[in-house]
């Protein structure tokens, strides 16, 4: 557990890597985009033209892919999947619907399985 601790200290220095020239036209996002160009000041690293990402940014090989708690989180549409997880948490897919969350839910609560996206959906209703 201390490389998570190494992970969050390390990820608190570095910094946020923006796409080149992102300030000077609206229809860029900021999110980071190689620069290719033959005359970029930023590929070529010159100084104040904001920084690239590296090698020497990466999280330890470790705890690479693991949430905050140290678990690796795999991703369930189903049941039977839910089942087949062993001692890992459980991220329960966006598309599954009331029935099977719950029948997934029930699976994760018998082998004690933390569920990342826990929420209860509501009650089934039941025409009178």
């Amino acid at each position: 557990m201390r490389m998570l601790q190494v992970r969050r200290k390390a990820k608190r220095r570095k910094p946020t890597f923006h796409r080149q020239e992102y300030h000077h036209l609206q229809r860029l996002q900021t999110s980071w985009r190689r620069p290719r160009g033959k005359h970029s000041k930023m590929r070529v690293g010159e100084r104040g033209r904001g920084l690239m990402p590296g090698p020497g940014y990466r999280a330890p090989k470790a705890v690479r892919g693991l949430n905050a708690q140290g678990l690796r989180e795999i991703l369930v549409r189903n049941p039977e999947e839910a089942a087949a997880v062993a001692a890992d948490a459980i991220v329960i897919a966006s598309s599954v619907g009331r029935r099977k969350r719950l029948a997934i839910l029930k699976v994760a609560d018998e082998k004690k399985l933390p569920v990342v996206n826990r929420r209860q959906p509501r009650a089934v209703r039941t025409s009178v």
